[in-house]
């Protein structure tokens, strides 16, 4: 049955406008959450991407899809977070309030919000989300938060470390940003 859901109505303009392909490390940063059976409920993960070699810099993991799931993302990303300059997302309410915007002002982080409805809008991190559910939560069933958090993050490392990216000249996250990072500076 259809039903209408919530979302971010902010005035806010699509700044990224699909430009995927970024010049320089954490110049842009993507986000969105996806959800994730632990025990008989749900519970979300937020992962950051940065656009430039489409590493996952930040992640949490909680029973709640808000603010402060993504605001842990958020606070879990190790660079520098006065180099982001733009951070793009869907509409979802859990990325619209104070406690976010109070972290992107803080850092002078432009915010960029994608077209009502049109998850092309914000590509990148909705196909890390298919590759997340397909080799890491397909089939899988955590009994715990906890459980959850720690395979989670051996699979970031995983991803960022290990797994080959055929966009990024069949080299894992890490590995095309050093090759790269150097002529970028």
């Amino acid at each position: 049955k259809p039903h209408s859901t919530r979302y971010n109505e902010a005035k806010q303009a699509n700044v990224l406008n699909r430009k995927f392909e970024q010049e320089q490390a954490l110049s842009v940063v993507v986000s969105d959450l996806t959800y994730v059976r632990v025990g008989s409920y749900w519970n979300y993960v937020c992962f950051f991407v940065d656009l430039f070699n489409r590493e996952i810099i930040g992640y949490s993991a909680g029973p709640h899809k808000d603010a402060k799931l993504v605001y842990h993302a958020l606070a879990s990303i190790k660079g520098n977070l006065n180099d982001i300059q733009l951070f793009h997302t869907d509409r979802g309410n859990e990325f619209k309030n104070k406690l976010i915007d109070d972290a992107l002002e803080a850092f002078q982080i432009e915010r960029s919000l994608s077209m009502r409805g049109c998850p092309y809008d914000n590509a990148v991190a909705e196909a890390t989300f298919k590759i997340f559910k397909t080799e890491f939560v397909k089939k899988r069933h955590f009994e715990s938060l906890a459980e959850l958090t720690t395979e989670l993050h051996d699979y970031v490392h995983w991803f960022n470390h290990i797994r080959i990216h055929g966009s990024l000249e069949y080299l894992s996250p890490v590995e095309f940003k050093q090759r790269h990072h150097k002529k970028v500076v």
